[in-house]
């Protein structure tokens, strides 16, 4: 009878018998993990026409003008990275002190209002545009911690992988969302003016996550892993034990590692995909494709919210298959195959489209969805794994600390991308080849996640530290 138990065990399907509420749980921090993607990417799809209608009242030379839109993308970008930091670091432990779903509704609350605000009137400065996009990323980087702990102490552990994968991979769903949203803004049949005079109604439409917060706490408690780490009496939260404990700060550092390669090479170089193809089609604003488009700066805004849905499209069949690979193999063999894939396709993208001019666009929209696909993974490979590498009492802690502890070592990442790609043409290289130049030094960050993975210890199959 137990021999057949088993097998009936083992043919069942993760998301059979589970309970309803199990479900609620996965949906509710799905969506506030996919508004919270929704948010950032709204960001790198406005980047550039957000910043030259700020700044062209001060900068006439067109040229100086394009440089300086790069390099402060850039600087946002970098200080985004550390504003998430910063709050996965806070509502990291906060998550273990006051519990996942408190912490869920706060970081949830303060990424939908300062989404909201970066579009405000008021935003009439690249500094005040920074410190906008710094506040919002203090609540995104505290809710991922938070909702990857709920779920994973919800789900029974024969279903918490692909739990976690789908959870990732919705993720993807907010990046799809945020291109639809500038797709529409783009459209000057549906919007006049384009992206470029409606920038900050895309940010208007970010605010609504908040009412999420409503919905989760009529609907969502505190998981009892988390009541039972609390009444025994155990410190919760206390980041010192991340580094006291051998196996825990072993834990840590390969986390960090890997955490640095997947978000550095992201967002330092994968999320530039959008500013890569306006660069090559804005000298062909007025002219005919070979397709037969007429190019102009609306339907540039078009195409690349068109190339940036395809590339989350393929993230989130990479997501999910992450989560499949990881349970038929194990996580670290999916690991190391997703970061050898993810270099490669970065690298191709950038190489392939960049100096292509009229032929990018066609570039860009068969490149982008392998090379969201490639990129996301490892993602996705995080949000299963770091919550297996932390006990109960430091579960948010550990997973905050080590993705946002990251983020402040990948920061540097779009800084360097902006600094070296102009830098690069100043040293002779094509203009067309400063980005593909720059992306090859960046995307070296791949070989620190390499480093932490090998690092790391094989969790899968075992039940979360208690």
């Amino acid at each position: 009878m137990s021999a057949t138990a088993s097998d009936s065990s083992k043919r069942q399907m993760w998301y059979h018998g589970i309970d309803r509420y199990c479900w609620v749980v996965l949906l509710i921090a799905a969506l506030g993990w996919l508004f919270d993607t929704m948010d950032q990417n709204l960001f790198n799809l406005v980047r550039a026409p957000s910043l030259t209608d700020l700044m062209r009242s001060s900068i006439a030379d067109p040229a100086l003008l394009a440089a300086e839109v790069k390099s402060k993308g850039g600087i946002i970008t970098s200080i985004f990275l550390i504003g998430w930091s910063l709050g996965g670091f806070i509502f990291g432990m906060l998550g273990d002190r006051i519990g996942r779903t408190g912490t869920m509704m706060l970081t949830i609350l303060i990424y939908a209002v300062f989404t909201g605000l970066s579009g405000a009137p008021f935003v009439q400065s690249w500094e005040t545009y920074a410190f906008m996009r710094f506040m919002t990323a203090v609540g995104v980087g505290g809710e991922w911690a938070a909702g990857a702990a709920l779920v994973a102490e919800v789900f029974p552990n024969r279903s918490r992988p692909m739990a976690l994968g789908l959870l990732q991979a919705l993720s993807a769903v907010g990046n799809m969302m945020a291109s639809v949203i500038t797709l529409i803004l783009s459209n000057p049949h549906l919007v006049k003016g384009g992206i470029e005079q409606n920038w900050r109604v895309a940010y208007f439409v970010g605010a609504v996550p908040a009412l999420l917060v409503l919905w989760i706490r009529k609907a969502v408690k505190e998981p009892e892993a988390w009541h039972e780490a609390k009444s025994v009496g155990q410190e919760l939260g206390n980041i010192g034990e991340l580094f006291r404990h051998p196996v825990l700060r072993r834990n840590t550092i390969a986390a960090m590692l890997m955490a640095t390669a997947g978000v550095g090479a992201l967002w330092g170089v994968g999320f530039f995909s959008t500013d890569l193809v306006r660069a090559e089609l804005k000298p062909f604003i007025g002219t005919v494709l070979a397709n037969g488009t007429t190019l102009t700066k609306e339907t540039v805004g078009q195409q690349v919210s068109t190339m940036f849905l395809l590339q989350n499209l393929g993230a989130f069949f990479g997501m999910y298959l992450f989560a499949l690979h990881s349970e038929r193999t194990n996580r670290r063999t999916a690991l190391f195959v997703w970061f050898a894939a993810a270099w490669a396709s970065v690298l191709t993208f950038f190489w392939s489209v960049g100096g292509a001019g009229d032929q990018a666009l066609g570039r860009a929209l068969m490149l982008a969805p392998v090379m969201g696909f490639c990129t996301l993974g490892p993602l996705s490979g995080f949000t299963i794994y770091f919550p297996e590498l932390f006990p109960t009492r430091l579960r948010t802690t550990g997973c905050g600390f080590c993705y946002n502890a990251a983020r402040i070592l990948a920061a540097v990442a779009p800084w360097a991308l902006g600094s070296l790609a102009p830098y690069f043409v100043s040293q002779g290289f094509k203009a067309g080849e400063g980005m593909p130049m720059a992306a090859t030094v960046v995307t070296c960050i791949y070989i620190l996640g390499f480093v932490g993975t090998a690092m790391g210890p094989e969790t899968k199959g075992k039940p979360l530290p208690a």
